[in-house]
């Protein structure tokens, strides 16, 4: 990198290559599928800004919260979906969640919204689910994008393209790797389509808190993250 935190000059070429190539072969591939007999059901990029509402998740030393940052990345996934094409459905479009009535405590508004949201993706044809967070952790040294996977067929394959990329354009010295998530994550485990949950750094490391409170490096984590999507479906459909 050009620097300890630095984006290589021509990463904004690269990333706009991938995403522009990743969508022409998308749209090509629609366009065969529109022509067969048994059209298949279109994919969509279900975007899941991790938390919300009463729910703030991590937290930085700062304040900063981890509910805030995660919608931000995936209302520019939306966005840039929406520039490309592609079809989309977010969990939540804002920080405010409408909770039933009877869920009058956090911990109940939390299994109610979880419930909701597995049950939007599970009743989403050819969804694809994206999960947005932040990581934390007691010491601030741990550092790094993560990318774990459910255990769905696909999210395996998505998850270690994502991985692949975001390393090789945001942070190349990155040594994590795609990993099978926890089974606790209830949102992860419900999920019956291919599934993802993006760990983009740690509030807890300086460097990483840095920039991600930048709206230019959550642009190009938004732009990994749609074109490693557009990129996948491009090779289910062949």
């Amino acid at each position: 990198m050009g620097g300890k935190s630095g984006i290589k000059w021509w990463w904004p070429l690269a990333a706009a290559a991938l995403l522009a190539a990743a969508a022409l072969a998308w749209q090509r591939n629609a366009g065969r599928a529109a022509d067969a007999d048994a059209e298949p059901v279109p994919p969509v990029l279900v975007i899941d800004p991790g938390h919300g509402g009463a729910d703030g998740g991590a937290v930085a030393a700062d304040g900063t919260l981890e509910s805030d940052i995660n919608l931000d990345v995936a209302l520019r996934v939306e966005a840039l979906a929406r520039f490309w094409g592609a079809q989309t459905v977010m969990t939540r479009t804002g920080k405010d969640i409408d909770y039933p009535s009877d869920a009058t405590s956090i911990a109940a508004k939390k299994v109610a919204d979880q419930h909701a949201r597995a049950g939007l993706i599970n009743n989403t044809p050819g969804a694809v689910l994206l999960s947005i967070h932040q990581n934390k952790y007691p010491a601030a040294a741990p550092h790094g994008i993560q990318v774990f996977y459910g255990k769905a067929a696909g999210s395996d394959a998505l998850a270690k393209l994502a991985q692949a990329n975001l390393t090789a354009q945001l942070s190349p010295e990155n040594r994590r790797v795609a990993a099978p998530v926890d089974k606790r994550v209830y949102l992860m485990d419900k999920a019956k389509c291919p599934a993802v949950l993006v760990e983009c750094g740690f509030l807890s490391n300086p460097d990483d808190l840095a920039r991600l409170q930048t709206e230019g490096y959550r642009l190009k984590l938004a732009a990994v993250l749609l074109g490693s999507y557009l990129e996948y479906i491009r090779g289910t459909a062949t």
